[in-house]
Formats: C-alpha cells, structure tokens, sequence
C-alpha cells in the first residue's frame, strides 16, 4: 500500500475574502463617523491671570498655600481638609473670584488633580491652572 504525502499548503482565499468584507464595510462607516477637534491652549498662548484670584500653591513638599491677591496678598498655610471651606468662605463674599492651582515643577501631577478634584467636590466654581509663560 502507497502512503499519501501530506500538503504544507494554507488555503487563503477565505482570509481574503473576509479581509475584503471587512474594508468594504469600514469604507462605508468611516464616512459616518463624527471627529471633533479640541482646543488646546498652548503656554505661550495662555490668557493672563485674572484680577484678584485666590491662589492655591502646592509645595515641593505637597504642603499648601492659599494666598487671597485681593486682600493683603500674604501666604496662608493651610491643611487638604480645610482648603475647601475656606474657598467656599472667600467665594460667598465675592461669587465671580476665581481659584487658580499653582503646582511646583517637582510636584506629581497627581497632587494637582486631587486637589482639583477636592474643590470639585466642595463645588467651587471657577478653578484654573497657573502655568508659566516662555519667553516668545
């Protein structure tokens, strides 16, 4: 009895014809798809402070400052927990002042957004970022 020799071949014609269903049918949904474009300021581009805010200044040490320029301009040492509600205390005096978050080069991107994050939650309206401008 003769022995049959195997086939080391791969039928492809299957792959193609799903590969070419496939394109076909993002031809046609590509079209459908909405893109939207976000604008991003760029540093050199950043409006300038507003008059006036409360700035919140994070440490290197990620130890906290809240500096009211529309008062006496004098640094304030102040806990995570009590920021808000001093917020919130300066804000009902004056509702339109705005708070701007200044982290030091050293400090992680994380402590920032917790304490965004914590004013958020407080409901202060009107958070920023300080950031500095080159020199262009």
């Amino acid at each position: 009895m003769r022995q049959r020799r195997l086939k080391a071949e791969i039928n492809v014609v299957p792959y193609i014809d799903v590969m070419l269903v496939l394109l076909v049918i993002f031809m046609v949904a590509a079209p459908m798809m909405t893109t939207s474009s976000i604008d991003v300021p760029t540093v050199g581009k950043a409006n300038t402070a507003p008059t006036a805010p409360l700035e919140v200044a994070i440490k290197a040490d990620q130890t906290l400052t809240l500096t009211d320029r529309s008062g006496n301009g004098k640094e304030i040492r102040v806990d995570r927990k009590e920021l808000p509600g001093m917020i919130r205390a300066a804000q009902d005096k004056n509702p339109e002042q705005p708070v701007l978050i200044a982290g030091d080069k050293n400090v992680k991107y994380e402590a920032v957004l917790s304490v965004m994050d914590e004013l958020q939650r407080a409901q202060v309206k009107r958070v920023g970022l300080v950031v500095q401008t080159t020199g262009k």
